[in-house]
């Protein structure tokens, strides 16, 4: 795999960090510990994302890797604690998000890249879509189904992705319970997922290996593109 030249690999000091959060999830820690929030997890990601540009413009010109402390593709670290049980302010993980343009607009597709003390996977596609866009998802399947399943089955990409999410547990309605697409038409999301080891967010190869499982993904991304109407 080959090195990028503009990102040496995350810093073993983001695992460190990560994992004391997880025990001092409060203000006071967190603001003792700035300094290394910026130089062991923001910074880095940052760095990460700006590295990411090339490669991902190569392949879709439709999707944003912004290199922003606020409102980029780095997803935030404060929680929104507003409606859940768990009151910690903090997330104990880095979630970057590499956006389709039509995103603020539309639910449309995109990369994902996740960090955790436990798990650091990629994603690609539409997590919880509203009503409308998986509705043209679902009919997109069901008049293409062998172009589906050439997407789904392919080999590049199911060598490297399992599908996941969540499914309803009956048929969507105005679709039968025999019909053959039936376990992908009741998907209530559309992604797809792939693990990497933590070893391989301190290598130096990093990007490259980002940038070849999104890039095989590009059918499956492409065809929830195109079911959307948002150009790929």
């Amino acid at each position: 795999m080959a090195k990028s030249p503009n990102f040496p690999g995350f810093p073993l000091g983001l695992s460190h960090f990560l994992e004391e959060l997880s025990r001092n999830n409060n203000k006071r820690w967190f603001d003792t510990n700035k300094d290394r929030y910026e130089r062991d997890l923001r910074i880095p990601a940052l760095g990460f994302i700006a590295a990411m540009a090339k490669p991902l413009a190569a392949i879709s010109p439709h999707f944003r890797a912004e290199a922003k402390k606020v409102g980029g593709s780095l997803m935030r670290i404060h929680r929104d604690v507003r409606f859940g049980n768990d009151k910690t302010p903090y997330k104990t993980n880095v979630g970057i998000h590499f956006r389709h343009e039509s995103a603020k607009d539309v639910h449309a597709p995109g990369f994902y890249f996740h960090i955790d003390l436990n798990e650091v996977f990629l994603g690609a596609g539409v997590w919880h879509p509203e009503s409308t866009p998986l509705a043209a998802i679902r009919t997109a399947i069901a008049e293409e189904p062998k172009r589906w399943k050439r997407v789904r089955d392919g080999k590049r990409f199911r060598t490297a992705w399992d599908l996941g999410g969540d499914t309803l547990k009956r048929p969507p309605r105005g679709y039968e319970a025999d019909d053959p697409m039936i376990e992908d038409l009741k998907r209530k999301d559309h992604i797809a997922v792939t693990n990497l080891s933590h070893d391989d967010l301190f290598a130096d190869d990093v990007v490259d290996r980002v940038s070849t499982a999104f890039r095989s993904a590009k059918p499956y991304v492409g065809f929830l593109c195109e079911a959307l109407k948002v150009p790929f």
